[in-house]
């Protein structure tokens, strides 16, 4: 079998109503895997191709249509190709070999660093091998090489992806109050999120008793010496020179500056549609980097566990229990607490009934630990669960899915307290009001891949001058518990949902009850 694709001067995309565009070599070459052919294949002149003269008209309405319907989900190209193979029984099913997730690699990774640094500790007696080849040499150099990794993320990924959530936010104007309330409760839950996570550290002290003093510590860390007045540190945010502040890493002046050029971008329409086309392509750039350093993760967390337990020891153990305690317990208050409190102070409604209604949607969000994967049933359950109305549920739910993270600003605020404790470095009142701004504003721009908290964590370490080696005895934990962050996450989408509904007489109470 022998394939001809048709070789023309212009850079040929298949165009279609679905997610992402694929070269016809790309599109040929799913063609064949999906129908289990092979085939050499090989270019010729568009005139010897007989398909030109049935190729389609170029179909730019269905582009149109999909930039201005931003909040449907359309089907990925692949999906819709394999669909219609299926139909036409052409399709060859492959049984695929089960992969090892990544997050269970991270968390093998984690316990096999945690046993061999266990081992080195205890087990092997001190040399010169083990010392200063495999400790201070290998597990050194592969450990902080990942977090460098990780560190030259943060700028580009966090300024794109704000710029990219914020030009969304920007068309929220022309939904009137709903957005611009819908964006203000988001923002506020998040604030109140990190302040709870916050709270809770501070009380059960999860670094306490951990001395990591005694690890070198690499990463940049901000000489917080000269003591800065509250007029002082609201008027640093604004950055004097934003090149500057790139290069620095200032990251509070990254985000203001960011969220003013998206707004000005959505509003500014379609004259800057150039610009707008290069920051959404340069964060899909971001991403695609952020997964291809992530991959490496299991090496990094290995490396970087193991050389913390062997410089200090099981001990290392007991205050990580104490983490994820404090992150759980945080998580808890935020969505049984703070959540069914605004509920049922500012709608009225029941939040006892709310929770029996929404839970299977909770329960789906946290086997899928993904948010963007419950938008259709969050939507579904609060139309004929609630009867809250699908004109406010549909755009509410995918702009909360976006930029609505207060699970993720929980760990956040709590891995703050942890790695200060930890490292014996003491945080005042002004390091916290940073720590709850820089988290509440990163909160817009957290993208919605797998770990991308991670990167953003960073930065929130960076505006108070923590050191990030930290990070590292958290990875682990924390895709554990990002099952339970998902599940919190859509959980206040669906609560702000109902809220601004209830607020614009958009909530079918009888529904809510079950009255009809």
């Amino acid at each position: 079998m022998r394939l001809y694709l048709v070789h023309t001067s212009e850079y040929g995309t298949y165009h279609a109503t679905n997610k992402g565009v694929c070269s016809r070599y790309a599109f040929a070459q799913e063609i064949l895997k999906m129908t289990g052919k092979t085939a050499s294949m090989q270019p010729v002149p568009t005139v010897m191709s007989d398909f030109s003269k049935v190729r389609p008209a170029y179909a730019v309405l269905d582009n149109f249509i999909m930039s201005m319907v931003p909040i449907y989900d359309f089907p990925d190209w692949q999906d819709s190709l394999r669909e219609y193979l299926e139909e036409r029984g052409l399709y060859h099913r492959v049984q695929k070999k089960k992969k090892i997730s990544l997050t269970t690699m991270i968390f093998i990774a984690l316990l096999a660093g945690a046993l061999a640094g266990v081992i080195i500790n205890y087990l092997i007696p001190s040399n010169y091998v083990v010392d200063d080849i495999i400790v201070q040499g290998v597990f050194y150099i592969v450990g902080q090489g990942f977090i460098r990794l990780m560190r030259m993320l943060v700028v580009p990924l966090v300024f794109c992806s704000i710029v990219c959530g914020s030009m969304a936010v920007g068309d929220t104007k022309k939904l009137g109050s709903v957005g611009v309330k819908t964006l203000i409760f988001y923002l506020c839950t998040t604030a109140l999120a990190i302040t709870v996570a916050l709270t809770i550290a501070n009380i059960f002290n999860p670094g306490k008793g951990l001395d990591m003093s005694q690890i070198q510590v690499t990463s940049t860390v901000s000489e917080t010496t000269q003591s800065m007045s509250m007029t002082e540190t609201l008027l640093d945010i604004i950055p004097v020179n934003i090149f500057n502040s790139l290069s620095e890493g200032n990251m509070l002046q990254i985000i203001v500056f960011a969220l003013i050029l998206g707004v000005i971008l959505a509003n500014m329409g379609d004259r800057v549609d150039i610009v707008k086309n290069f920051f959404g392509q340069f964060n899909d750039i971001m991403m695609e980097m952020t997964m291809a350093v992530m991959k490496l993760a299991p090496i990094g967390v290995f490396c970087l566990i193991a050389k913390t337990f062997a410089e200090i020891g099981f001990e290392v153990f007991i205050p990580l229990l104490k983490y994820m305690f404090c992150v759980l317990l945080a998580l808890a208050v935020q969505c049984f607490v703070v959540y069914l409190g605004l509920l049922k102070i500012f709608s009225g409604l029941n939040p006892f009934i709310f929770i029996k209604n929404f839970f299977p949607v909770m329960a789906f969000a946290f086997s899928t630990s993904t948010s963007n994967a419950t938008i259709p049933m969050n939507i579904d359950t609060l139309a004929e669960k609630m009867g809250v109305s699908k004109k406010i549920s549909s755009f509410t739910i995918p702009l909360g899915a976006t930029i609505n993270m207060d699970g993720t600003s929980i760990m956040q605020g709590v891995a703050v307290v942890f790695t200060a404790q930890a490292f014996g470095i003491p945080l005042d009142m002004m390091d916290y009001l940073t720590v709850i701004g820089t988290a509440t504003l990163a909160s817009i721009g957290t993208a919605g891949v797998p770990s991308v908290g991670l990167i953003t964590l960073t930065m929130v370490f960076n505006s108070v001058g923590l050191p990030i080696e930290g990070i590292a005895l958290i990875m682990g934990i924390d895709r554990i518990l990002d099952m339970t962050r998902t599940a919190v996450n859509i959980t206040g989408d669906a609560v702000c949902t109902t809220i601004v509904a209830s607020w614009n007489k958009a909530v079918d109470r009888d529904v809510y009850y079950r009255r009809k």
